[in-house]
């Protein structure tokens, strides 16, 4: 398709020159950095130190088996709960089916804090258990890495398998089962083929999601090195100096994520099966004592894994002093520290999320319309670059933002725009996806009819294209402003005095044994996530979930 140099062909350039400049480049400063030594010359000398250590080849190991662990759990959680909401009728089926979606909005750091306050050394339930002479197996560690991932991630293989699914044409399971196959082998024969798919793209997401995992690992996993935690204390420790190690390893995290990436690209392009829109099999009604059954395994489920978000309101108004929690008394001095004594982190969280929302909707509307309506050889290498901050965790794109701006004609760094920069920049992909989902809708004749009376190419998209994306945009300024308030691995590493945020703040809180002002802060925090979610749900009927 051939682009309008003016403005289009304009737009494109600078978009691509942005792109590049704040990700591509940053990337190529880091693979640069890793294989250059102090002298300067060409070394791979961080590679080989890292494999000859043996902490750093045994967080290796930990991170791969893990990522495995999490995602064979969230399997066989997701993938049963989303067959028994696809295939039956039960009991509070239309509550639990939307319930898992809240847990996606959840930040991690409040479920790892959450969990703490339930299970730490001085948790409620473990001082509760204790009292009666029951010993719980300590949280940090395995068990509590493996439990909170496993209840954080399973949302993402549910909603996946249940999207699949109900878009399956149920008359080839009849099919099956009138030549004379059992029903058994007919959901293995046909079923299982046509959804793998859909378990092996969100497992792979699962499995990537929990190597790049820095909340939960740095908060519960002291007695197990991984990748994530020992790449920014190497990062800490190398601060001013060589940055070859912590470059070296920051170039492995995103080897491993490119591998998978690129194995999930060639298995799942061999395992696609095309299908005709057909009719869904009719969801069975069970009764009596399955009915219980199902909305009691599902409803344990969603409890438990919704349980941060009341944990942390109790653990908010609960009396403490220091590190000890006294539960069931009430007080509200933990908000009163957090709200009037120490607000920057409330007030800098608030101020950055807004900037990076309001420039990572302004960046998805323009880049959106460009990679769908004017489609040419250069919006498709803007379409790669939107993409790319997925395939790098957080702390790793806040490592190559440090190293590229902290020197140069544009220092960056100890200021808050490095703080905005790392916030649009991880989380634009989400904001461009979901404004680009209204656009395949748009039909181009509205825009060539505006065109054709006189108007402007550009005056046409700002007013005849716009207007018709409203409800994506408003949603992926939500979705930009939920993912960013709640960001930690990228702000952590990129952060200097005087710009804490409130996942920050909690973190360190936490660090540091106060739970009460922690939980504080996690209150504020989830408040001003479901806020605007709410409002824009009720008010404003932007649909940002779906199981439908």
């Amino acid at each position: 398709m051939r682009v309008p140099w003016w403005p289009w062909g304009v737009l494109t350039v600078a978009s691509l020159a942005i792109l590049v400049f704040f990700v591509l480049y940053p990337l190529g400063v880091l693979f640069a950095n890793s294989v250059v030594d102090e002298s300067g010359a060409l070394s791979l000398a961080g590679f080989a130190r890292l494999m000859r250590d043996s902490q750093y080849v045994l967080a290796f190991r930990n991170t791969l088996l893990l990522g495995v662990t999490v995602t064979a759990c969230a399997l066989a959680i997701g993938v049963p709960f989303a067959y028994m909401v696809a295939r039956y009728e039960f009991p509070l089926k239309n509550v639990v089916a939307i319930l898992p979606v809240v847990t996606i909005v959840i930040p991690e750091i409040i479920v790892g804090q959450s969990w703490l306050l339930l299970l730490g050394n001085n948790g409620l339930l473990t001082n509760m258990l204790g009292s009666v002479g029951v010993e719980l197996p300590s949280f940090y560690g395995w068990t509590g890495l493996i439990f909170s991932m496993t209840l954080v991630y399973y949302t993402y293989i549910y909603l996946g398998v249940l999207a699949t699914l109900r878009g399956f044409d149920g008359a080839l399971e009849e099919a099956g089962m009138s030549l004379g196959t059992s029903p058994l082998a007919t959901k293995l024969r046909v079923l299982v083929p046509v959804i793998l798919p859909a378990i092996l793209v969100n497992a792979l997401v699962v499995f990537t999601l929990v190597v790049g995992n820095f909340a939960l690992a740095m908060l519960l996993g002291s007695r197990v090195p991984l990748l994530s935690v020992i790449t920014y204390n190497t990062f800490v420790s190398e601060m001013g100096g060589n940055p070859m190690l912590q470059s070296a390893m920051s170039v492995i995290n995103v080897a491993i994520v490119a591998i998978v990436l690129f194995v999930q690209k060639r298995v799942v392009e061999r395992k696609i099966y095309t299908m005709t829109q057909g009719r869904a099999p009719a969801p069975v009604r069970v009764r009596s004592w399955a009915a219980g059954a199902f909305t009691g395994s599902v409803g344990f489920v969603i409890l438990v894994s919704l349980l941060p978000l009341l944990i942390v309101f109790i653990g908010a108004f609960t009396r403490t002093s220091g590190p000890v929690m006294y539960w069931g008394e009430f007080s509200i001095n933990n908000l009163q520290r957090a709200l009037q004594g120490a607000p920057e982190p409330i007030i800098n969280s608030l101020r950055f999320a807004s900037l990076a929302s309001i420039a990572g909707v302004c960046v998805a509307a323009i880049v959106s319309y460009l990679t769908i309506k004017k489609r040419s050889a250069f919006t498709h290498l803007l379409d790669y670059l939107i993409v790319l901050p997925l395939t790098i965790s957080g702390t790793v794109l806040g490592i190559a933002l440090v190293q590229t701006f902290n020197t140069g004609w544009l220092v960056l760094t100890g200021t808050s725009s490095i703080m905005v920069l790392a916030y649009a920049v991880r989380r634009l992909p989400f904001a461009v996806r979901s404004a680009s989902s209204v656009l395949f809708n748009i039909p181009d004749s509205i825009e060539e009819a505006s065109v054709s009376l006189g108007v402007s190419p550009l005056m046409s998209f700002f007013k005849v294209v716009l207007p018709a994306m409203k409800a994506a945009l408003v949603a992926a300024a939500i979705l930009m402003w939920v993912t960013t308030i709640s960001e930690l691995s990228a702000s952590i590493v990129v952060y200097s005095g005087g710009l804490e945020t409130m996942p920050i703040a909690i973190f360190r809180q936490v660090d540091s044994g106060r739970l009460g002002l922690a939980s504080a802060y996690g209150a504020t925090l989830v408040t001003t996530i479901l806020v605007p979610i709410i409002v824009a749900v009720r008010f404003f009927n932007v649909k940002l979930f779906s199981v439908r």
